[in-house]
């Protein structure tokens, strides 16, 4: 398994991040631990969670995720061989069963990182991130930026001194964000040089081939900055897998749950048949072409995958070998060209 930097921090992450957002709705506890042991077998050291996972978010299930991924650690006894990241949650009026109402002051960080140190059975968190921003602006795929009154939001000078208060008393290695836009980095990496206070080391975002809108803007400050992609819903939702163009598709995310309707708009599902159809041409399975691609990126600190089927995980796996030659990579921009914003 490759591993690249995390930041600055000397902290090395592999290339592929196991993501955990199924685990407690979809998997199982004994499904969570075998793919932990398949993706540590294969050399993955990085596994992402967040104290609002399992998703959908629900007060019954909440906090699952964590909890299995804890129970994992305690038996296997490694904790530091591994970079466990998790995140709190910002501020959303669908969320007041998280802290009665997530906030990003100190108060609630408090308890968000004491309760998720405490469901992951450890003393520390190698990376602890910013789930989205307390200000209202452009995530979850919000385009057109409108600016609204801010004045009951959290500043990002006093989220920042509460995790710098984390990194000092060694509870949290490094610090990062999610959902976040190009003025969001700038500030959270002004602030830190400011006040000598710890730089963020990456960035959360979606990026796969239907959504690319990561490489305006914030590509070139995670490459200038050295803070690299975190690269959530790599395959959005599973829909490049290909497996949602069939006329009976399978149960999955998309077919089972109704929020997620980010990628199966026409435009999406046109641009998705127009992908997987390149990767059959070449010979190649849709999916590892979609990682592929991702794994590819000279702004990718680490490629966040995820299944609910062991031989999903495996599949994911095998992207590393896959190198995608130019005439592929020719055709996807081709498609891109076409469809350059086909799911924000």
């Amino acid at each position: 398994m490759q591993t690249k930097p995390l930041g600055r921090s000397g902290i090395q992450v592999s290339t592929l991040c196991l993501g955990t957002m199924t685990w407690g709705e979809q998997n199982t506890e004994a499904e969570a631990h075998s793919q932990l042991d398949m993706a540590v077998e294969r050399g993955i050291n990085f596994i992402d969670a967040a104290e609002m996972y399992p998703v959908p978010p629900k007060a019954e299930t909440q906090g699952l995720t964590e909890q299995y991924l804890g129970t994992w650690l305690a038996r296997r006894g490694r904790r530091d061989d591994l970079v466990i990241a998790s995140k709190a949650s910002g501020p959303s009026e669908n969320f007041s069963h998280i802290r009665g109402g997530p906030q990003l002051d100190r108060p609630h960080l408090e308890q968000a990182l004491h309760d998720s140190l405490q469901r992951l059975q450890t003393d520390y968190l190698d990376l602890y991130q910013i789930h989205w921003p307390s200000r209202p602006t452009n995530y979850f795929g919000q385009l057109g930026y409108r600016h609204q009154d801010d004045a009951g939001a959290t500043p990002i000078a006093e989220t920042l001194e509460v995790l710098a208060d984390f990194v000092r008393a060694g509870k949290v290695r490094t610090i990062g964000i999610s959902n976040e836009t190009p003025w969001g980095l700038m500030e959270y990496l002004r602030l830190a040089e400011q006040a000598d206070l710890p730089r963020v080391v990456s960035i959360q975002n979606p990026y796969n081939l239907l959504n690319r809108s990561f490489e305006v803007g914030l590509a070139e400050m995670a490459i200038r900055e050295n803070v690299g992609l975190l690269a959530y819903s790599p395959m959005a939702f599973g829909a490049l897998s290909g497996k949602y163009l069939d006329d009976a598709p399978p149960d999955g995310r998309i077919t089972l749950y109704s929020r997620f309707v980010r990628y199966s708009g026409e435009t999406g599902v046109a641009a998705t048949r127009e992908y997987a159809d390149i990767a059959r041409r070449h010979g190649l399975s849709p999916a590892q072409m979609s990682l592929a691609f991702v794994n590819a990126q000279p702004f990718l600190t680490s490629n966040i995958i995820g299944a609910t089927k062991l031989s999903q995980l495996e599949e994911n796996l095998d992207s590393l070998e896959v190198s995608l030659s130019e005439a592929v990579l020719e055709e996807i921009e081709a498609v891109h060209e076409r469809y350059p914003v086909p799911c924000p």
